[in-house]
């Protein structure tokens, strides 16, 4: 649906209406994006690459403040996979200097981390990017690191493998190996995550490439949406978050006929 005919301040006015009825049902707590389809957007609006990731930060921004109103408490998005080196250095550099320069943009003075208590954790193996990147990154962490009230996570550069294998070296240091001293020392554990609800893969690739896949447990909804990330946003999450209300609500009302069953039952 294009609403692009009406004038900003009444979308934003109904934007903000629709979110607050959202935020009066069940919410999840943890919801993660892989922002999927920035060069594919570039390529059929005719731009150069870099400006498809220029394109996807303003998504995550956008992605992010509905989030926070919605009261999420923690977004984590996969940034920069190690496998990235990969690409074409021009493309590569450009990332770099994105990230850069956007870092300090998000939690500088007056930004929406700091209007929202957001602390903002980078995890991955850092020491892999530039040492200019990995100052920045130190500082934009620091900015933030007071902040209590929500958590974004920016996997860069991450893979999963990496980070079960991380955590696994260091538990094999620390205590018995079981599935939860494990689980203890992953990345988004340290970094006070919590569970992970609801993971979302934009461009239409229904694969999870090696992103959080020790969190995607049976309890973690898989949602494959074949929007571009730069084109995503509220109008296609909004049925996300509905599904993911539904799925609470049904499960809520078999547990609650399990009960009464049991009490019978006893009686």
């Amino acid at each position: 649906m294009d609403l692009s005919w009406l004038p900003s301040r009444l979308t934003t006015s109904l934007r903000d209406l629709l979110l607050s009825v959202l935020a009066a049902g069940p919410i999840p707590k943890h919801v993660a994006f892989v922002m999927d389809g920035n060069r594919r957007y570039a390529r059929s609006k005719q731009k150069e690459v870099k400006e498809g990731h220029w394109e996807g930060f303003y998504a995550l921004k956008r992605m992010l403040e509905i989030c926070l109103k919605l009261g999420i408490k923690c977004v984590t998005t996969y940034a920069f996979s190690i496998e990235n080196f990969k690409r074409p250095k021009e493309e590569v550099d450009a990332l770099m200097q994105l990230a850069e320069e956007k870092l300090m943009e998000l939690c500088e003075k007056g930004s929406l981390l700091a209007e929202y208590g957001v602390r903002l954790n980078v995890l991955g193996r850092k020491e892999l990017f530039p040492e200019s990147l990995q100052k920045v990154i130190q500082q934009a962490e620091e900015m933030t690191r007071h902040n209590n009230r929500a958590i974004l996570n920016l996997c860069m550069p991450y893979t999963s493998r990496d980070e079960i294998t991380t955590a696994v070296e260091t538990t094999v240091r620390q205590a018995d190996i079981t599935e939860k001293t494990v689980e203890d020392n992953l990345m988004t554990s340290l970094a006070g995550s919590p569970p992970l609800d609801i993971l979302i893969r934009t461009s239409g690739v229904r694969r999870l490439s090696d992103f959080l896949l020790w969190q995607c447990c049976e309890d973690t909804q898989l949602h494959f949406i074949p929007t571009y990330w730069p084109d995503f946003g509220m109008l296609d999450f909004v049925p996300i978050l509905l599904d993911y209300q539904r799925k609470v609500w049904m499960k809520e009302s078999v547990e609650a006929g399990e009960g009464k069953m049991t009490t019978l039952v006893r009686s």
